[in-house]
């Protein structure tokens, strides 16, 4: 490959808002390097547009999401009660807490629907 062509980078939009998805196409859509990718074409990179509403319905308090962060990093029941400073009892009322309140069926399940509500960020 020439070093004055640089290779095209394929970006994908996953945007609800039908009027914001067809600004970012047209904004996109000109740059240099890069191209939209077809529906159903795998890019190598993906614009996601989060609803900032979708994790209004969850309420959770801060030590809720100070366990569900510790969750994300793999961290055990026992090293998340050491690195809060709370028992290891605590820790599975708030893991079970997690669990009713993201509809999750176990631990990587409830990090994968807050990353997707937009709760945490992984």
């Amino acid at each position: 490959m020439s070093e004055d062509k640089l290779p095209e980078i394929l970006l994908s939009l996953e945007i609800d808002d039908p009027a914001l998805a067809d600004r970012l196409a047209a904004l996109l859509g000109n740059v240099a390097g890069l191209r939209l990718a077809a529906p159903g074409e795998r890019a190598a990179a993906t614009v996601v547009a989060r609803d900032p509403r979708a994790s209004e319905d969850i309420a959770l308090t801060q030590r809720e999401l100070d366990v569900l962060a510790l969750m994300a990093e793999g961290a055990s029941n026992k090293m998340i009660a050491r690195q809060l400073g709370i028992s290891v009892h605590t820790v599975k009322f708030h893991v079970g807490s997690l669990l009713d309140k993201l509809d999750a069926t176990g631990r990587t399940d409830a990090v994968a629907h807050a990353a997707r509500r937009g709760v945490i960020e992984l």
